[in-house]
């Protein structure tokens, strides 16, 4: 039983190959590539024989099934376009009937978009969503940055030049002007740019100069927000047990909104409730 490796290929400088990655192009029988005319630049400049075969979102279902009669006696290496194969690719189809065959999967790390641009950014990249490419339609991409406007993880996306400037309209009407973001251009390549700034920043920019080459965005997550008083915090109790909920279900409630930890909002609502009854023993 054959070995699928998921090889990760440069994404612009032919030199971020790992001594693995080669070894491992080299020895399988057969690498199945999104494109083989960007792959044979990579097997031409380090004089590699392996065969290709192509394998990308629109091969036929017997091109899936070709793949995997080669695992049955030999390895397979697959191969995207640029990057990690998987990501924004179809590679997971593979990976996914690799397993459910019986075989082995093995990934050989190495460059990714991405985490290029993320590491990169400036920004927090403890914590980040990856969301590939956005839709094509304002109206969807609207949508879909509206969804995670609130998200407090850095997101990272691509896009393509042609819809650049409308997809920095977007995000800055959706996120603020001042949200924080990077986007960098032509990763590891000639020309290789990175510019960061509040989101209005990069509109204006692009908007005078023509967006051209392959594009990163990384955008900030949104800021926590301000945490409340605790006069705020006694009057919202107030406001939500005069409304009908039980102590813990309007603590539970104002600590999701006012920055507040539960057990605090609670210990506010006994001590409410205590001085009430107080005062009310005290009217009698």
């Amino acid at each position: 039983m054959g070995t699928l490796y998921l090889v990760s290929t440069p994404i612009g400088n032919l030199e971020d190959i790992t001594l693995r990655a080669l070894r491992v192009l080299k020895e399988a029988t057969l690498i199945a590539s999104e494109d083989t005319r960007q792959t044979r630049k990579l097997l031409s400049r380090y004089s590699l024989p392996t065969r290709q075969v192509s394998y990308h979102e629109h091969s036929p279902a017997s091109r899936l099934a070709s793949l995997l009669r080669t695992l049955q006696d030999g390895d397979v290496a697959l191969v995207s376009d640029a990057g990690t194969p998987g990501i924004s690719d179809p590679g997971y189809a593979l990976v996914r009937a690799a397993w459910e065959n019986g075989h082995d999967v093995c990934p050989i790390p190495g460059a990714s978009a991405p985490l290029a641009a993320l590491v990169a950014s400036g920004l927090p990249a403890d914590t980040f969503s990856f969301l590939g490419y956005l839709p094509r339609q304002r109206a969807e991409r609207r949508r879909q940055l509206e969804a995670h406007a609130g998200d407090p993880a850095t997101l990272v996306f691509f896009e393509v030049p042609h819809r650049l400037r409308s997809a920095l309209i977007d995000l800055e009407a959706v996120f603020g002007a001042d949200r924080p973001a990077a986007i960098c251009r032509e990763l590891t390549k000639i020309h290789e740019e990175i510019r960061r700034g509040p989101l209005s920043e990069l509109r204006r920019h692009f908007a005078e100069n023509e967006p051209r080459g392959e594009f990163t965005l990384v955008v900030s997550g949104a800021r926590p927000a301000a945490r409340w008083s605790e006069a705020e915090v006694r009057a919202a109790l107030r406001r939500r047990t005069r409304e009908g909920d039980s102590p813990s279900g309007a603590a539970r409630h104002v600590a999701e909104h006012s920055g507040w930890r539960r057990s605090e909002v609670y210990r506010m609502t006994l001590e409410d409730r205590q001085a009430s009854q107080k005062r009310s023993g005290g009217d009698g």
